[in-house]
């Protein structure tokens, strides 16, 4: 199910592109965000709880929550749900806290 509008971000989508996600090749479109092009390819689970490691899904949309922290490009707490998805990007599911820049 592809997410047509956002309550924060205005999507223009753009033509197909390719990114990888924890090393799968995935397609999306440019203008929305990385964690709508997960939604749209079925993947439920963008994380985990700190402590208790469970299960995180997309959640608010709108950047407010943690449930869409992911390593994007080898940076880590990516809110990935106001994130465009741009050619070549690769996200990965952030285990615990992630790291300090």
């Amino acid at each position: 199910m592809r997410i047509e509008e956002h309550p924060v971000l205005k999507f223009e989508r753009g033509k197909k592109i390719e990114f990888t996600f924890n090393g799968e090749k995935m397609e999306g479109y440019e203008g929305e965000t990385v964690a709508a092009a997960l939604h749209a390819s079925n993947v439920k689970v963008l994380g985990e709880s700190i402590f208790k490691h469970r299960p995180r899904g997309f959640y608010c949309a709108i950047g407010n929550c943690s449930s869409c922290l992911m390593v994007v490009n080898g940076k880590s707490n990516v809110k990935t749900c106001v994130t465009q998805l741009e050619e070549g990007m690769i996200v990965e599911t952030q285990r615990g806290k992630g790291g300090l820049e």
